[in-house]
Parts: C-alpha cells; structure tokens; sequence
C-alpha cells in the first residue's frame, strides 16, 4: 500500500501512559509528511523527463534508421555512380581504340595510294624524260640533216658559180 504526504500528516498515534511527546510526534509526521511531497513532486518531474526522453531516444532512432538507410542507399548510388563511369570510360576507350584504328587503316591505304601515285609519276616522268631526249635526238638529227644539206647546198651552189664564171671564158 502506498502511503500518500496526506496518510502521513492525517496519521493518529494512539496513546497510552507515557507515550510518545504528541508535539514532537507531530512534528516529525509533518517534516516526513513535506518530504513525502517533495520527493513526490521530484519523482512526477522526473518520469515527466524519462518520458520526454524516451520520446526523443524514439526519434533519434528513427533519424538513426533513417541516416543508416540513406547513407547504404548513398553508398550503393556511389558505387552504382563509379560503377556505371567506369563502364563509360571503358567503352570511350574501346571506342577511341577502334576509331583510331579506323584511321591508321585509312592513313595507310592513303598512304599506299599516295606510293602508288608516287610511282605512277615517277615512271610517267622517266618516260617523258625518254620522250625528250627521242624528239631532242630527233631534232639534233634534223638539224644535222638540215646543215648538211645546207653545206650541200652551199657547195653545189658555189660550184655553179665557179661553174659560170669559168663558163664564160670558153
């Protein structure tokens, strides 16, 4: 049974011949009956904050649970994240090696295009050399041809006029 500050100070000792000094018995009944009360009233405050507290260790859990979840859901986002950019940079570089690939085979069918052409013209400039030197032989020949029958043509003719300048004295 719980004794309440009013149980106390309503408590009646019964007395008997020589009992206890009823003031000093009341005395103590009141001082016990005020800390009684005191104690009440500091317990009340304290449950009050127990509660209070309580209240918000369920709520700081909660954040916890939340914060824990967010932060693993975080985490898996970051790994997705580097996860997925790895895989990126993966397939730029196989698309840069591909690509570039793709251009050193062009530069060198160009470049075999470009040999070829080379060799094409250098043949084509042999042969036009050839070509020259034939029509400059041909035209050497030509004027050789045309000196002599200059020089022959300068000998008949000079004969025929020692010819008829000895004709007349006959």
């Amino acid at each position: 049974m719980k004794i309440t500050p009013l149980d106390i100070q309503q408590m009646v000792f019964k007395t008997g011949f020589r009992g206890y000094d009823k003031e000093e018995v009341n005395r103590f009944l009141e001082e016990i009956a005020e800390t009684v009360e005191e104690l009440n009233r500091e317990n009340a405050v304290q449950r009050e904050k127990i509660t209070f507290l309580e209240q918000q260790l369920i709520e700081l859990k909660r954040t916890e649970v939340t914060l824990s979840n967010t932060l693993v859901s975080a985490q898996s986002l970051a790994e997705d994240v580097k996860r997925s950019a790895q895989r990126e940079s993966e397939l730029v570089i196989k698309e840069a090696e591909l690509k570039a690939g793709e251009m050193i085979r062009q530069a060198r069918v160009e470049l075999s295009n470009t040999q070829r052409d080379l060799s094409v013209l250098q043949k084509q400039r042999l042969l036009m050399v050839e070509r020259l030197r034939a029509t400059l032989r041909t035209f050497e020949r030509m004027l050789e041809v045309e000196e002599q029958e200059a020089f022959q043509d300068g000998a008949s003719s000079a004969e025929h006029k020692l010819e008829g300048e000895s004709s007349p004295a006959l």
